[in-house]
């Protein structure tokens, strides 16, 4: 799997732990988009590039981290076809993927500690959508997109 890593100075530390995770557990191809340390930064560029390596198709799924995890879903989902979860545990990991489809994985490094944060994004990376009844939900955001950008 292709994954993207962003995040802003308050993320940076659980990002460093969670690309160590993914190096030592697994054979994913990551990509850090940054921030590169603890410098303060703005998060939203960072956080919508990540994005847009999805939505392009250059990678399978991204991670964006912050300090809550909340502005960094904000800024991802902003970019159109993504999908950004701000999850907090395994079930909002796991539904975010088999129900809404997320594309992105929100989270907030003062909230979660790392190894809780691993087991997220484990569960996060492990599931699938499951299509069926959420297929028309998915097609219903798209077209709330659509509309949206036939506005501007």
């Amino acid at each position: 799997m292709r994954i993207v890593l962003a995040s802003d100075h308050a993320g940076f530390a659980l990002k460093t732990s969670l690309i160590a995770h993914l190096t030592a557990t697994t054979d994913h191809v990551l990509t850090d988009v940054g921030t590169h340390s603890t410098d303060p930064v703005d998060y939203p560029p960072i956080c919508a590039a990540a994005a847009r390596i999805v939505v392009r198709g250059e990678a399978d799924t991204a991670v964006v981290i912050g300090g809550s995890g909340q502005g960094e879903q904000i800024a991802a989902n902003k970019v159109r076809g993504a999908r950004a979860a701000l999850c907090h545990d395994e079930f909002t990991a796991r539904f975010a993927r088999r129900h809404n489809d997320a594309n992105v994985l929100s989270l907030g490094a003062r909230l979660l500690a790392p190894e809780l944060a691993a087991v997220i994004l484990d569960v996060f990376l492990s599931e699938s959508f499951e299509a069926g009844r959420h297929v028309a939900r998915i097609d219903q955001l798209r077209a709330i997109e659509d509309e949206e950008a036939a506005g501007e």
